[in-house]
């Protein structure tokens, strides 16, 4: 899951600018459906707006591009403030849209990639790996908010894919989650020489897979 122990400058930089352009659309994508879903919230608190000064955690922004792991920012949607009419699938939609967002993104870029074929390494370093960097950390995003451990997006999109009886048990749950995605980052971050890495394969090799399917690699 760690983006890199040895950033450079310019590493670090870009990766900077990638998550700040990726965060932004991510809780832009979540409060602009859960807007047009029905809850009023985003609207009132002016987060319907590209302006990532609205969305952004610094604190998580720089820890993100430093060690892969950060709360980026918040959309305050809430499933109770929208219509009761399909309200679980209005849900599922806000929800959802935060990683689809990124998964575009990097499908953009990804196509760009493509298209330059060769040319691409004829631009300076910086360029080539900011591009490649908006597929990567971008498909990065996704994975991670996919992952089905409360308070991640992927929890509230199964919660919101099961039926009513099985929803219940899921929530009866979701402190055990929340315990379980916490022991997984530590065990990440400490890297303890033995103990296998589970959120870095969990994540990693998706990520991979999914970025050398956009670029072509």
């Amino acid at each position: 899951m760690l983006l890199g122990g040895n950033l450079s400058i310019e590493g670090l930089i870009i990766n900077l600018v990638v998550l700040l352009i990726g965060m932004t659309l991510h809780e832009f994508a979540h409060n602009y459906i859960g807007w047009r879903m029905g809850d009023p919230t985003p609207a009132q608190q002016g987060r319907l707006t590209l302006n990532p000064f609205v969305h952004i955690n610094w604190v998580g922004w720089l820890m993100f591009a430093l060690i892969g792991f950060g709360i980026l920012g918040s959309a305050p949607i809430s499933p109770y403030r929208m219509p009761q009419e399909n309200r679980r699938w209005r849900w599922l939609a806000a929800v959802a849209a935060g990683p689809l967002s990124n998964l575009i993104l990097a499908a953009i870029f990804g196509l760009v990639i493509r298209l330059m074929g060769q040319t691409l390494f004829n631009l300076p370093d910086i360029f080539t790996n900011f591009l490649i960097q908006m597929v990567y950390l971008n498909v990065l995003l996704a994975v991670f908010n996919l992952l089905p451990l409360y308070p991640i997006d992927g929890w509230q999109i199964v919660y919101a894919l099961l039926p009513p009886e099985l929803a219940v048990k899921w929530e009866q749950y979701r402190n055990v989650s929340t315990y379980a995605f916490f022991a997984l980052l530590l065990l990440s971050l400490l890297r303890i020489p033995g103990v296998p890495n589970l959120l870095s394969a969990l994540i990693s090799q998706p990520t991979i897979a999914i970025t050398r399917l956009l670029i072509g690699g």
